[in-house]
C-alpha cells in the first residue's frame, strides 16, 4: 500500500495527474465523436478506464483512456451493429456496449492465464502496418467533418438512396410478419395496408442511414470526396485548419502547455465569442454518469455473436497498446511493470467503462509521458487525471457541448498524422521483402477493408513466413551427406576409412517441427547402401513437435525394416520426453542404442561391427 499511495510523492502525483487530465480532455472528446457514440462516450471511457486501470493495473505511472487504435476498431464495431439495427444508435447501444464489456472481460482472462508476457511476440511488421493504417483511417475519415460536409444532410445525395430505402422498409415489414407468424398470402390486405402506410419520414430516415453507411470508412469517404469538395463550408474548414496550425505551431513556442488544449480553447473561444454560425458537437449530458442496465435487460446473444472475434481483437489490441506504453514508462522511470496485472487492470477499466456507456481504451503513451515529466510517480496520478475529467464533466458539460465539431476534426487529423509508424515506412527500402509484404498487406487491408481481419491475415502470413524461414535454416544447417569434411564436426574428422563406409551420420540442428519435416524425411533417400549404422546427433535439436515426432517415427521405422541400426546421440530433454511418450524409446530404439555423447556411440559401433579397426 505504501508503494501505491506514498504521500511523499503526493505533490508530483497531483501535478502529473492534473496535467495528464488536461491533455486527455480534447482527445477524449475527439475520440468519442469519431467513434460514433458522441463526446460523452469518449469522456466516460477516459474517466472509468483511466481510474480503474490505474487502481488495479501493473504500471504505476500509466495514464489510460481512449486511444487512436482502440477507437478505430470501436468504429468498426459501432458501425456494424448500428447498421444491423437500421441506423438506430439508441437501439444498438446495448449490443455495442456488451461487445466492449466482453473485450474487457477477455482482457481480464488474458491477464489471469498469464498471457501478458507473450504479447511482445507479435511481429513488428504487423504492428507497423496496423498503426499506419489507423493513421490513414483517422486522417481520411476526418476530411468530411473538416470541410463541414455531412452526407446525411446532403439532400441530393440522400435522394439517391430513396428507392433502396423503400425496398428495405418493405423487406422489414415482411420479416416482421414472418416473425409474428402471419401468413402473407392469407393476409395480403394487411401487408398492402402496412406498405401503403409507409411515410416519407420513414423513407427519408432510412435513406439517410444508407447515405451515411455509403460514405463511411476510407473508401466511402473517397467516394463522396468530390461532392464534399464542391460543397465546402468555409467556416468549418477555417476552424479545422486553425486548430491544426495552432497544434503544430504552439509546440514550437513551448511544450509546457499542451498545444492540443490551447487549440481547443482558442478556436472554440473564437467560434463562440464571435457567435459564428458553426456546427457544435453533440450535447454532453450533465450530472453523474449512470450505468446502462439495458446491456443486461435487452441482451441478445445473436446480436453480438458475429462480433466475438472483434471483441477478442479489441482485447488483444488494448493489451498490446497498454504494454508497449508500460515499456516506455519503465524506461523513463527505471521501474518494472507487471504485465499480467496490467491486463487485469485494463480489463476491469474497460468492463466498467462499457457499463457506463464509455468507449474502450488502453494505456496512452503521450499522456503517460506527460504524467511522468510533470512529476507523477504512483498510480494515484492516473486516478487524479480521471477525477479531474469527472469534475470537468460535472461542472463544464454544457459549455463543452459548444465546442465546434470542426475543431475536434482538426485535433483528430493531427492524431492521425502522429500515430503513423514513420520509422517502419522509412525502413521499407532496407527491410527484407517478406516483412515489407506483411506490413503493406496489413496497411492496405486495414485501410480499405477490415481492421480485424487484416491483423489476423497479417499474423497468419507472418507465422507462415517465419516457419518457412526456420524450416529452411534447419535444412541448410543440417548435414545431408556423411563425412563431408566441410560439414563434419571436430570429433568426426578422424574417423577411420572402414567406419566411414559402415556408418552414416545425420546432424539435426534446430527444432524439428511441421515446417522442417519434409527435409528430415529426405534422409531415407540419401543413405548409401553400404551404411549399416545410422547415427543421428540430436544435441542441437532443442524442440520437436507432433508433426516432427511422427515424421521421425516414419523414418526410423523405414530404416529399421531395411535392417539398419539406429543410434541416437545426446537427446535433449523435451525431444526425449516426446520420443518416450510414443515409445520410440525403448520399443523401436532400445535404450542401449541411445547415448549421451558421440564417443560412446563410436565405442558401441566398434564393438558391434566386424570391419572396425
Amino acid at each position: 500500500m505504501n508503494k501505491l499511495f506514498n504521500f511523499k510523492h503526493l505533490k508530483g502525483d497531483l501535478f502529473g495527474g492534473i496535467t495528464a487530465g488536461i491533455v486527455a480532455l480534447p482527445l477524449a472528446l475527439a475520440f468519442g465523436v469519431s467513434s460514433g457514440l458522441g463526446p460523452s462516450a469518449g469522456l466516460y471511457g477516459a474517466i472509468f478506464v483511466g481510474f480503474f486501470a490505474a487502481l488495479f493495473g501493473g504500471t504505476n505511472t500509466q495514464i489510460s483512456g481512449p486511444t487512436a487504435p482502440m477507437t478505430a476498431v470501436s468504429m468498426v464495431v459501432i458501425a456494424g451493429i448500428v447498421a444491423a439495427f437500421d441506423g438506430d444508435v439508441s437501439k444498438a447501444l446495448p449490443a455495442i456496449l456488451m461487445v466492449f464489456m466482453l473485450a474487457g472481460i477477455m482482457q481480464i482472462g488474458l491477464g489471469l492465464i498469464g498471457l501478458g508476457k507473450y504479447i511482445k511476440y507479435i511481429p513488428y511488421p504487423v504492428v507497423s502496418g496496423f498503426m499506419t493504417a489507423i493513421g490513414v483511417i483517422i486522417l481520411i475519415t476526418q476530411i468530411l467533418p473538416s470541410v463541414g460536409y455531412y452526407p446525411k444532410e446532403d439532400a441530393e445525395f440522400v435522394n439517391e438512396f430513396k428507392p433502396y430505402a423503400e425496398e428495405i422498409i418493405l423487406e422489414n415489414i415482411l420479416k416482421e410478419e414472418a416473425g409474428e407468424g402471419i401468413l402473407v398470402l392469407e393476409n395480403f390486405k394487411e401487408t398492402v395496408s402496412r406498405a401503403e402506410n409507409i411515410t416519407q419520414a420513414q423513407i427519408l430516415k432510412e435513406s439517410q442511414t444508407l447515405a451515411a453507411k455509403e460514405a463511411s470508412g476510407v473508401l466511402g469517404t473517397l467516394k463522396v470526396l468530390p461532392k464534399a469538395l464542391s460543397n465546402i463550408n468555409w467556416l468549418e474548414l477555417i476552424l479545422a485548419l486553425g486548430t491544426i496550425i495552432i497544434i503544430y505551431g504552439f509546440k514550437r513556442i513551448t511544450t509546457a502547455v499542451p498545444s492540443t488544449l490551447v487549440a481547443l480553447l482558442v478556436m472554440s473561444g473564437i467560434a463562440t465569442g464571435f457567435k459564428l454560425n458553426y456546427r457544435p458537437i453533440e450535447e454532453i449530458p450533465s450530472g453523474l454518469p449512470l450505468p446502462n442496465l439495458e446491456i443486461f435487460t435487452n441482451f441478445n446473444i445473436g446480436s453480438i455473436t458475429p462480433y466475438i472475434f472483434t471483441a477478442l481483437t479489441l482485447a488483444l489490441l488494448g493489451a498490446i497498446d497498454s504494454l508497449l506504453t508500460s515499456v516506455v514508462a519503465d524506461n523513463m522511470t527505471k521501474t518494472k511493470h507487471k504485465p499480467n496485472k496490467e491486463l487485469i487492470g485494463q480489463g476491469i477499466g474497460n468492463s466498467i467503462a462499457a457499463l457506463f456507456g464509455g468507449i474502450p481504451g488502453a494505456g496512452a503513451t503521450i499522456r503517460t509521458v506527460v504524467n511522468i515529466n510533470a512529476g507523477g510517480k504512483t498510480r494515484l496520478s492516473g486516478m487524479v487525471a480521471s477525477i479531474l475529467l469527472l469534475v470537468i464533466l460535472l461542472a463544464l458539460g454544457p459549455i463543452a457541448s459548444q465546442i465546434p465539431a470542426a475543431v475536434l476534426a482538426g485535433i483528430l487529423i493531427t492524431v492521425g498524422i502522429g500515430v503513423m509508424d514513420y520509422k517502419g515506412l522509412k525502413a521499407i527500402p532496407y527491410m527484407p521483402k517478406p516483412e515489407v509484404i506483411i506490413m503493406l498487406v496489413v496497411l492496405v487491408l486495414s485501410s480499405i477493408w477490415n481492421l480485424v481481419y487484416a491483423v489476423g491475415i497479417g499474423l497468419i502470413i507472418a507465422s507462415l513466413m517465419f516457419m518457412k524461414k526456420i524450416g529452411d535454416l534447419t535444412a541448410d544447417r543440417s548435414s545431408i551427406e556423411s563425412f563431408d569434411r566441410s560439414k563434419a564436426w571436430p570429433d568426426e574428422v578422424n574417423l577411420s576409412k572402414n567406419l566411414k563406409e559402415e556408418i552414416f551420420i545425420k546432424h539435426i540442428r534446430g527444432p524439428l517441427f511441421f515446417g522442417s519435416t519434409s527435409y528430415f524425411q529426405q534422409l531415407v533417400k540419401q543413405i548409401p547402401d553400404t551404411a549399416s549404422i545410422i547415427i543421428i546427433r540430436m544435441g542441437r535439436m532443442q524442440y520437436i513437435d507432433q508433426s516432427g515426432l511422427y515424421a521421425m517415427e516414419d523414418v526410423l521405422v523405414d530404416l529399421t525394416r531395411r535392417g539398419k541400426k539406429i543410434l541416437l546421440v545426446n537427446i535433449m530433454e523435451q525431444p526425449r520426453y516426446m520420443l518416450e511418450r510414443i515409445d520410440i524409446i525403448p520399443d523401436l530404439i532400445p535404450e542401449e542404442q541411445v547415448f549421451d555423447n558421440f564417443n560412446d556411440s563410436l565405442a558401441w559401433v566398434k564393438k558391434n561391427i566386424n570391419t572396425a579397426q
